[in-house]
């Protein structure tokens, strides 16, 4: 979906790492930016999951979007595919969100962690989306079957939007949820300054729904739209009061920001959870077994410190997501 332009690490080659790529091997798909992929190497043995190698013998493709989280989730999904004993293909980092999808749907990638929110808006064509996250998931998961994808159960991860302040202009505040934010701007009009992205400013499920659903007015001159990255920096040096930003993001972490609480669950579900193809999870049906522990234990305090290893540490997304996998005993 394009609203998640979070800015990834450095790809090459459509956003595919080469990592330990055997000489000479190289996949090329068509269309969509996709060029190759890579076989993953890690030498892991299973530990509380992949017990038996129930996927021995099995050739699976794992993809992802080119964003920071997307790439950890695209590399934990392969990693408990080899150690419970396949042979994995990384296609992760395919740019954009339908290239991804269309992998899978097609059968040139066997899984990725797709969003709820995402596929319910974007990719199924509803305008409304459902606030109960599970209600959420299994709507997806119903329209789906039709599109020959096979949604396993979703993590707690939620990647959705927020708003976010620094820790001075929370003391001086003190507003904790949105509701908190809507009355300030009715009592204080100058103390509401928003920085946001020209496509959050834009969107139903953004701004102009966010005012409506709150009673919130937002003076023009008191918005400022840029980029994602920006955003953050300038809400933790203060020069935005609030900022929208994405609730699993480690820059949230790292500058130590306050989140408003979206307490009219305004803003949609953006669930994460394996989704499939079909055919493949009928030829080894023992992927969903494999990954349901892994997606289990998914929330948005992990995503964060995940991905600010890679958006503030630096360090490589498959070896952040292999520590994690190694460090949860998952594998060995």
């Amino acid at each position: 979906m394009s609203r998640r332009r979070r800015t990834p690490t450095p790809p090459t080659s459509c956003g595919l790492r080469t990592r330990l790529a055997l000489a000479g091997v190289l996949v090329v798909l068509a269309g969509c930016g996709l060029t190759s992929g890579s076989p993953m190497a890690d030498d892991v043995k299973p530990g509380s999951i992949g017990r038996g190698e129930p996927l021995k013998g099995a050739e699976l493709t794992v993809t992802s979007k080119e964003f920071t989280e997307q790439l950890i989730l695209g590399a934990i999904m392969g990693i408990a595919f080899e150690a419970a004993g396949a042979d994995v293909l990384d296609r992760t980092g395919i740019q954009g969100s339908v290239g991804a999808r269309e992998a899978v749907k097609s059968g040139d990638a066997d899984g990725m962690y797709e969003y709820t929110g995402t596929a319910w808006i974007t990719y199924l064509g509803h305008s409304e989306p459902i606030a109960d996250p599970q209600e959420q998931w299994a709507a997806v998961r119903k329209a789906d079957l039709a599109n020959g994808l096979t949604w396993l159960p979703k993590a707690p991860l939620n990647n959705t939007y927020a708003l976010a302040m620094n820790q001075s202009n929370f003391r001086k505040y003190g507003t904790k949820t949105l509701s908190d934010v809507a009355a300030l701007a009715k009592k204080d009009p100058g103390a509401v300054t928003l920085c946001v992205e020209s496509e959050f400013a834009n969107r139903a499920d953004g701004l102009p729904g966010m005012e409506k659903a709150y009673g919130m007015s937002v003076p023009a001159k008191n918005l400022t739209q840029m980029d994602t990255g920006i955003i953050y920096t300038q809400v933790a040096k203060g020069s935005c009061r609030y900022g929208e930003v994405f609730t699993t993001d480690g820059r949230i972490k790292s500058m130590n920001l306050a989140v408003m609480r979206d307490d009219r669950k305004f803003f949609p579900n953006y669930n994460a959870a394996p989704e499939i193809n079909s055919t493949s999870l009928k030829k080894w049906p023992a992927i969903a077994e494999v990954l349901a522990p892994v997606t289990k234990r998914l929330d948005n305090t992990v995503a964060r410190e995940l991905n600010a290893k890679v958006d503030v540490a630096g360090e490589d997304p498959h070896q952040v997501a292999l520590d994690w996998m190694k460090a949860q005993g998952f594998v060995k």
